[in-house]
């Protein structure tokens, strides 16, 4: 086979009832020049069994399988391994739209200034069907760096094809970060001040929403998106500074939707009230601000909309989908 043209990354952690969806989905790429690395992170279950089979099948696949170390590392791992000049990440219970490869590396091909490239996503239920729900990945500011302080619009892990050499330039992804580790991988490119992120308005990826994904820890991702914001700071004070507060209300806006969707109301009020101090004008500046405002005070009908959109208890289904606007890691059940 010749060079591939791109290097799919595909963590996978104890996902034996997703995994040959998400490999199918490779296998009807209409890019056909594609590895795939799919990076065992120490599974106990039949992951490593069904992959081994895509591998017998088709030379395009290949099993890296390595000790628990998270998701970050299971990416950083196959990153590492990669034999192409771009890499594109897929989580193990996601899935492609067969377009997806060639849009992106057609865009990378064309455009030298552009490092990122990513797409709106369709949300899809534990059983594989779409809902209603989608992911537009519309940035909230023109400017990418303050952009991503507020909001990582890439979205979620299975989303984004980047060019190899920006992790000679920034670095993999921080294994100490218990979540939003992408958003910090995109902040850190950001910073460069030197590459163009590009998005596809076409949803090109399913995110699948599960009922038994990790619980978020509200006190965790509150630190994590700290240390976040403060290496942001430190690689640009003067920019970062003054826009300090406004990226904590969005953050604690983010909070207020973590609490609420996990039926703890009178904290989402507590985080509610924190990012009005922080900064009242993002509620009549983004709509999703405002849509959260309304949530908090409307909750018993969010919290049927989203029963009846998504056929589960909201409360670990509605966290996902949340925590992947963040980019945290909320599906695989990662030590490390």
């Amino acid at each position: 086979m010749n060079k591939p043209t791109v290097t799919v990354v595909i963590p996978a952690y104890n996902i034996d009832s997703y995994i040959e969806d998400a490999l199918t989905s490779l296998q009807q790429q209409s890019l056909e020049n594609f590895e795939a690395l799919i990076v065992d992170d120490g599974s106990t279950d039949n992951t490593s069994y069904i992959a081994h089979q895509f591998c017998q099948r088709d030379a395009r696949f290949r099993l890296l399988q390595k000790e628990n170390g998270g998701l970050s590392s299971a990416r950083n791992h196959g990153i590492r391994a990669a034999q192409s000049p771009y890499i594109a990440l897929l989580d193990g219970d996601d899935r492609y739209e067969p377009d997806k490869l060639a849009s992106h590396v057609r865009l990378l091909d064309q455009y030298s200034q552009v490092g990122v490239v990513y797409s709106a996503s369709k949300v899809i239920r534990d059983d594989g069907e779409v809902t209603w729900m989608r992911l537009s990945g519309k940035p909230i500011e023109p400017d990418p760096l303050e952009a991503l302080l507020y909001k990582n619009f890439v979205g979620h892990g299975s989303n984004a094809v980047f060019r190899c050499c920006l992790v000679d330039e920034i670095g993999l992804f921080d294994e100490s970060l218990k979540s939003i580790e992408d958003l910090d991988f995109w902040l850190r490119i950001a910073a460069l001040q030197s590459w163009q992120f590009h998005r596809v308005p076409t949803p090109l990826v399913c995110y699948r929403v599960r009922p038994t994904g990790l619980s978020f820890n509200v006190s965790c991702m509150l630190e994590c998106n700290e240390r976040v914001l403060e290496a942001a700071y430190q690689r640009h004070p003067d920019k970062v500074g003054v826009l300090l507060p406004r990226a904590r209300a969005y953050l604690y806006r983010y909070l207020a939707r973590l609490a609420l969707t996990s039926d703890n109301h009178t904290q989402a009020q507590h985080f509610l009230q924190i990012s009005l101090r922080e900064d009242a004008s993002i509620f009549h500046r983004d709509w999703r601000s405002l849509t959260t405002l309304v949530a908090v005070y409307c909750y018993p009908i969010a919290r049927l909309l989203l029963r009846r959109s998504l056929g589960s208890a909201p409360s670990n289904l509605a966290s996902q989908l949340a925590e992947a606007r963040s980019g945290s890691t909320a599906k695989l059940k990662q030590a490390g």
